[in-house]
């Protein structure tokens, strides 16, 4: 459904004036605005596409361009050829519009055999086999998963051209958490280069790197490229990296025509080494540019874009400094609907249902197709849940940006081990394991899979999802066949995996899409489903700098403009059913959502499966009684720590991993005041217990082993506040007079 005609797929009239016919008056001071530099801030669903190709079009027409002169920038092959598309419908054929690899490739091969004498080299289609030899020539043992990383590491750094000497230095400065020790991957990097330049082949970023450097070297070649292009056009500016800028300069010279489009609230690729600085800065290497903001948003109803908005005004940094704020110019839709389930599996399968109550509707009340329709994920690691939940009633779909589930290749190996160890009856890997769950855990363990998750992102901590996407689906199995009085063994759990990889390997022709938030970038549908909104999952762990934190603010809110007129939040409490219901919400909804306090506020929020009821209540911990027995599995604990815990350490915790994060941040200052060891204030132990009970109030903090009447009155309050997700008010500085209940 279109939001307006200033943003439909018909092509406009190609007169020079013609052109300009349907654009409102933003647009039409995009198109007008011939001679750069421009740049032009384009909010999501503004129609920016529609602005830069009427604005080349209006170029050409009028005879101010010469098509052959105009080269259009884009970062995808589909972009590059929508707007190839849109500009030959336009009238303005002839006009380039490729990707910066595409145009650098193409001047390089012309330009090497004057510039350098011979071939171009053999350009490396792709670079993990060399990485893998690479790093087996330092000696080091590499798993299939993590050469991925390695490969994205390097592409990084040469992206933002860190050269193998100071790779180390700069991840540390950046604040990067680097997938390995940063000095055996500066190894790998050097490696890695030598190798290409013994074999005589480049890759992607070598052809960035040659092209720019014969720019600047040969100044002769330089003048023939900025005479053959005398107008340029960058979309999704702010996603240029300082490679990319490079070459840009060296493309446009002094006297070029520049219009760049971008916005910073999008700017969700920085891992990649993407920057919004030279969208923000812009105005300040060019002092004499136009400037055109669009905020029309032509895309979302009102209700949403209200969302959107209210998401952007809460953000911090020097691209919150820059937001747009947009304008629906839709009639109004229904309100954005919050959620929240007891249970993974339950949002899933409620999700699935109220998709399959708007297929069943006609158009006239609301309903949609199956391909207008996403269930948008911050993991691929959480798509199986939704893939067999939508399988389960009919429903087809399709997965962008990621293999299916059952055909990820860490899964596929597992279903192969899982299938031999079930075969084998006896085998010692399960032998000793008391349930179904831990026979799965025992033989995932032989290929790597540990408890707790690996650090960071990228492709290490994707594979652990998947194979934690398997644990969590033994222990569903095996609850659910209980409660029907039946066997849940390890043949009968594959067979299950079995019939499950079956199910979705359906042929999908219309299908409901669904996709991470990062793959959903640039694409729109009638109706969204943004799952999994909770502390930990959005933001991620492991987004620990402000500047990651607030660019998981970004990754929400494009996926929020992603929606059309249907937009749907959910979050579940627990990960497993019967699980404890510790999680929270995101943060980045507080004073958005009903029922929430303002952002920093922490209230709590009580539903049911598929209901929407919000108050102030909370589950209050639970004291031991008797034999102290694990929460999980019900084994009698006998050690300090899992008595602490509550449960085995093996089993797995219900733990709020952002609440750990910040109560360990506050134990850390607590104790550089008081110039005492950090477990003098807490030990982990008793951290990991709060984080996992996420008390309420004093009696329930005062139930948690390692809490005594001392302490308790000495940082009860300050660990109350963080429990609510509040800052502490400012603390006493004397030391602890009683550490008598905390073992060293």
């Amino acid at each position: 459904m279109s939001g307006s005609p200033y943003d439909d797929d018909r092509p406009a009239p190609v007169g020079a004036d013609a052109v300009l016919a349907g654009l409102d008056p933003e647009q039409r001071a995009v198109a007008t605005a011939l001679h750069g530099p421009v740049c032009v801030l384009a909010g999501a669903g503004t129609g920016k596409t529609r602005a830069i190709t009427h604005r080349i079009a209006y170029g050409v027409r009028s005879g101010v361009y010469q098509p052959q002169q105009v080269l259009a920038v884009t970062f995808t092959a589909r972009a590059a050829g929508e707007m190839r598309g849109r500009l030959r419908e336009l009238g303005a054929e002839g006009v380039q519009a490729r990707t910066f690899h595409s145009a650098a490739l193409r001047q390089l091969q012309y330009f090497w055999p004057r510039a350098v004498g011979g071939e171009v080299p053999r350009l490396l289609e792709r670079k993990v086999q060399l990485v893998a030899e690479a790093a087996g020539r330092c000696g080091l043992r590499v798993q299939r998963t993590e050469l991925r990383d390695l490969t994205g590491e390097i592409e990084w750094a040469k992206v933002t051209q860190i050269v193998p000497d100071d790779y180390a230095a700069a991840v540390l400065k950046a604040g990067r958490e680097a997938p390995r020790d940063p000095a055996e991957i500066a190894r790998v990097y050097a490696t890695y280069e030598q190798t290409k330049r013994d074999r005589g082949v480049i890759d992607f970023e070598d052809v960035l790197l040659l092209t720019a450097a014969i720019l600047e070297d040969r100044p002769e070649i330089a003048d023939r490229v900025r005479a053959q292009y005398r107008h340029f056009t960058v979309d999704e500016y702010q996603d240029v990296s300082p490679l990319q800028q490079r070459l840009l300069d060296q493309w446009t010279g002094p006297g070029a025509s520049l219009c760049v489009v971008g916005d910073a609230s999008q700017t969700i690729y920085s891992f990649t080494g993407a920057t919004p600085d030279y969208l923000l800065n812009f105005r300040t290497r060019h002092p004499g540019a136009t400037v055109v903001k669009l905020v029309r948003d032509y895309r979302s109803t009102p209700q949403v874009v209200h969302l959107a908005n209210g998401l952007l005004a809460q953000a911090r940094g020097q691209a919150a400094q820059h937001r747009l704020e947009l304008v629906s110019q839709r009639e109004a839709g229904p309100e954005p609907v919050y959620v929240e389930y007891a249970d993974e599996p339950t949002e899933a399968e409620s999700t699935a249902h109220r998709i399959k109550d708007l297929l069943a509707l006609p158009a006239e009340r609301g309903g949609c197709r199956a391909s207008e329709i996403a269930v948008l994920f911050r993991t691929n690691g959480m798509s199986e849940v939704y893939e067999q939940a939508l399988a389960d009633l009919g429903i087809s779909y399709q997965l962008k940006g990621a293999e299916r589930f059952f055909e990820r290749p860490e899964v596929r190996e597992a279903g192969v081990l899982l299938k031999g160890a079930a075969r084998a009856g006896s085998d010692p890997l399960t032998a000793d394991a008391p349930d179904l769950a831990s026979q799965v855990r025992a033989v995932l363990a032989t290929r790597g899979f540990t408890a707790t998750p690996p650090g960071g992102s990228g492709a290490v901590r994707e594979r652990w999802e998947s194979l934690a996407a398997l644990v969590r689906l033994a222990e569903e199995f095996e609850a659910t066949r209980h409660k029907a009085g039946e066997s849940g063994d390890l043949s009968a759990y594959v067979a299950e995996l079995d019939a499950r990889a079956a199910a979705q390997h359906a042929p999908a022709v219309e299908g409901v899409t669904l996709a991470s938030l990062h793959a959903a970038k640039g694409l729109e549908w009638d109706a969204v489903f943004l799952v999994g909104l909770t502390e930990g999952t959005m933001p991620i762990i492991y987004a620990k700098t402000d500047e990651q934190v607030e660019e998981e603010r970004r990754l929400l809110y494009v996926g929020v403009t992603r929606a059309r007129r249907n937009l749907s939040l959910s979050w579940s409490l627990s990960r497993s059913p019967g699980g404890r219901a510790s999680r929270k919400p995101t943060r980045f909804l507080d004073g958005l959502r009903p029922g929430s306090g303002a952002p920093g506020s922490r209230s709590g929020a009580r539903g049911g499966r598929g209901g929407v009821e919000f108050g102030e209540g909370r589950p209050a911990a639970r004291k031991a009684r008797g034999p102290l027995k694990c929460r999980v599995c019900d084994r009698t604990l006998t050690e300090a720590v899992e008595r602490k815990l509550r449960r085995c350490e093996s089993c797995p915790s219900s733990m709020d991993e952002a609440l750990f994060e910040r109560l360990r941040e506050w134990r850390a200052g607590q104790a550089k005041k008081q110039g005492a060891p950090a477990y003098v204030v807490f030990t982990d132990a008793t951290l990991m217990a709060i984080a996992e009970d996420v008390p309420a109030n004093e009696r329930e903090l005062a139930v948690i082993s390692g809490v005594g009447a001392m302490k308790l009155d000495k940082y009860g309050a300050a660990v109350l506040s963080l429990c609510a997700g509040e800052e502490p008010e400012a603390d006493s500085e004397e030391a602890p007079d009683d550490t008598s209940d905390e073992p060293a």
